[in-house]
């Protein structure tokens, strides 16, 4: 799928993974529409690529909708949906201390990080049917979706996180499977441990870093954002990946703790 001239609307797109997939997109041609709630850094980051910044809770019906509508109202055939909002939790499913785990805290995950996934892709990829099909394929757009290898081998305390991400790589394929119909592709990405804003800087942060990329077999390093954006826009580019899970995680396998 050619996104040149082409909109792409991005759910996280403000900083982190989402932010690197925009700057890759954009730098292909894309009109980047920005969902997030982080309005200051949302909307300069949209001006700074010439796109679309919109105030955007995924797990709102509503707000996602009037996302996908200012994607449509750029004028640019919707093609491309990138689903990388998201949020964390650490916790046991029976703490030290007794305590089950917080119920609300659960379900608070499950709504953003899975049920938001799935309200913008099924929004998103409506508007996408809307639009001509192009090539020989008559294909008209892709969603990838952002999972995590805690989905897979989620570790101690991860049972919220991992239940929602490992719900995402579990509706990948019959999601695929539904959206073959109107020519939209589905894939998910798993990263690893990837450096982000969310570790800070300095010495210190710095030590954390080191400690927790020292499991991963090569390159000896955290994977890097910009090369996650780079992944989205591979998988956007080539057209026969479809309902396919991808591990971005340096080969690393996540121990009990």
């Amino acid at each position: 799928m050619d996104l040149k001239d082409a909109a792409a609307i991005i759910s996280g797109g403000a900083s982190g993974l989402g932010e690197a997939t925009a700057r890759e997109l954009a730098g292909i041609g894309a009109t980047v529409v920005i969902a997030d709630l982080n309005e200051e850094r949302g909307k300069a980051l949209a001006d700074e690529l010439g796109g679309v910044f919109v105030r955007t809770d995924v797990s709102d019906e509503a707000s996602v909708q009037a996302a996908v509508d200012a994607a449509v109202a750029t004028g640019k055939p919707l093609r491309a949906v990138i689903n990388s909002a998201g949020i964390g939790w650490a916790s046991r499913t029976v703490n030290r201390d007794g305590s089950p785990h917080d119920l609300a805290a659960y379900r608070k995950v499950i709504d953003v990080n899975l049920i938001g996934t799935f309200n913008l892709m099924r929004i998103g990829a409506a508007a996408i049917a809307r639009t001509e099909p192009v090539g020989e394929d008559k294909a008209r757009g892709v969603v990838i979706n952002t999972a995590s290898v805690a989905g897979i081998e989620g570790q101690t305390g991860q049972v919220a996180y991992s239940a929602s991400k490992g719900g995402i790589i579990g509706m990948t394929l019959p999601a695929a499977r539904d959206l073959a119909a109107i020519g939209v592709r589905v894939l998910t990405i798993c990263p690893g441990i990837i450096d982000t804003p969310i570790y800070g800087s300095g010495p210190e942060s710095d030590a954390f870093k080191a400690q927790l990329s020292a499991p991963v077999p090569f390159p000896k390093r955290m994977g890097r954002a910009s090369e996650f954006g780079h992944l989205v826009r591979a998988l956007v580019e080539n057209d026969y990946m479809n309902g396919e899970v991808i591990r971005f995680d340096g080969g690393i396998r996540f121990q009990p703790k």
